[in-house]
């Protein structure tokens, strides 16, 4: 596996903290919002609008489902199942399955020019290596392979003696790619992946299907607080986060541009219509 020096050539990066704040006034900060942003940041990275950029972001419980997620013969009991727990359902356009986000995980997007040089692998080993370094001091016994009975399983999920603390997926417009990984950093990710068991169980019940989705067992998980033994919360990884690209660059903040607005604004109305169908049935819960 690449590290991120044998991949990134890049010597400036721009940093933007969304874990706070309410983005844009004029629309919802929701999940829905985190993906529009980073098809817009790709937009820009790939224009060379903008450098690099290291995107942070947090929603309170919500359920990001994956495309196939969508086509489960029960999904709409599934997602009120979801919805009944207090959770905001939204599908992504990017890769994956069913992923549980509350304030307990911090969602990395790294932002990249020039990908159709690089391979989705390489992308992929980008954010491992930087996530390998950035908790150096705290453990050396991180790993990428796939944890089968995780959710969201994929060849580069992250865990530490066989238990998943994080996931990636990565979306690709035009040359820019949104290398995304959720972090699991603090609370109960057993809670979290009973329900995603639960969701998959309602929404699936015994029905032969094409896709093969995951058998969720809640004990191959944890957070990286359980797993270090090194208790942990977003604020202190958001500092982490920060003083890594630090040291792998100049690290500059820059406001959101007139073009990346009117670009965000598509793709938010393209996401607002891939979701109206989920909108529905959470009204209905």
């Amino acid at each position: 596996m690449k590290n991120w020096q044998e991949i990134i050539h890049h010597t400036t990066f721009r940093y933007i903290d969304h874990t706070n704040e309410n983005i844009f006034h004029h629309v919802s900060n929701t999940a829905l919002t985190a993906f529009a942003i980073d098809d817009a940041l790709a937009t820009s990275v790939s224009l060379e609008k903008s450098p690099p950029t290291m995107r942070l972001w947090v929603h309170p419980k919500t359920i990001v489902l994956g495309i196939p997620d969508a086509r489960l013969p029960y999904i709409d009991e599934g997602v009120r199942l979801l919805a009944s727990h207090g959770y905001h359902v939204i599908v992504r356009n990017s890769g994956g399955l069913a992923v549980a986000l509350d304030d307990g995980v911090l969602n990395l997007s790294l932002v990249l020019p020039g990908v159709k040089h690089l391979s989705i692998h390489e992308c992929y080993e980008v954010m491992v290596s930087f996530v390998q370094h950035m908790l150096r001091d705290v453990t050396n016994k991180i790993e990428a392979y796939e944890i089968v009975e995780s959710y969201c399983p994929g060849d580069y999920d992250l865990s530490i003696d066989g238990k998943k603390f994080a996931g990636i997926s990565q979306r690709r417009v035009r040359d820019g790619a949104a290398i995304q990984i959720y972090l699991d950093i603090e609370g109960n990710s057993y809670e979290r992946a009973s329900l995603i068991r639960q969701f998959y169980d309602i929404s699936k019940k015994k029905e032969e299907t094409k896709f093969t989705y995951p058998n969720v067992n809640p004990n191959v998980m944890a957070s990286l607080s359980k797993l270090t033994g090194h208790p942990m919360t977003v604020n202190d990884m958001k500092h982490r986060v920060l003083s890594t690209l630090q040291e792998l660059g100049e690290v500059v903040e820059i406001p959101f541009s007139e073009d990346e607005l009117d670009v965000f604004e598509k793709r938010y109305e393209q996401m607002l219509k891939r979701n109206e169908s989920l909108k529905e049935m959470q009204e209905e819960a």
